[in-house]
């Protein structure tokens, strides 16, 4: 069954190792195949990645479009072990995310982290608060 995507005017996304960009008018594609696709609004870029838990999501990001994860992991799984030393309350989320990259579940797994950035977001609100 074929993805649907939806693109609204000059929206971006990436399929496989391609960054693809709408012109002025909504268009829909159906993509068929097992490449990564990323829509504009889950593309974390490098330059953003300004949080411990940014950077956690942004190799995920790279595991997810790269053919071979592995170069990847052993930067991850030392940010990842960062964070948990930081801030142990992050573990639930750091679990799931794993979980899903143990499944092969890439996607999922940058789902899980996006929930990761939310949480580290009411963290350090909360500490400007105090």
């Amino acid at each position: 069954m074929a993805l649907k995507v939806e693109l609204k005017p000059g929206e971006s996304f990436i399929l496989g190792d391609s960054v693809i960009t709408k012109d002025d008018q909504r268009t829909r594609l159906f993509i068929e195949g097992d490449a990564p696709i990323l829509r504009e609004k889950d593309i974390l870029r490098a330059a953003d990645a300004d949080t411990p838990c940014k950077r956690v999501y942004l190799l995920v990001q790279m595991m997810y479009l790269a053919p071979d994860p592995r170069p990847h992991h052993e930067m991850y799984f030392q940010i990842v072990k960062d964070v948990a030393e930081a801030a142990p309350s992050t573990m639930p989320y750091l679990d799931a995310i794993n979980s899903k990259i143990l499944t092969g579940e890439m996607y999922k797994a940058l789902k899980e982290a996006r929930k990761l950035i939310e949480y580290e977001r009411g963290l350090l609100e909360n500490v400007k608060t105090a």
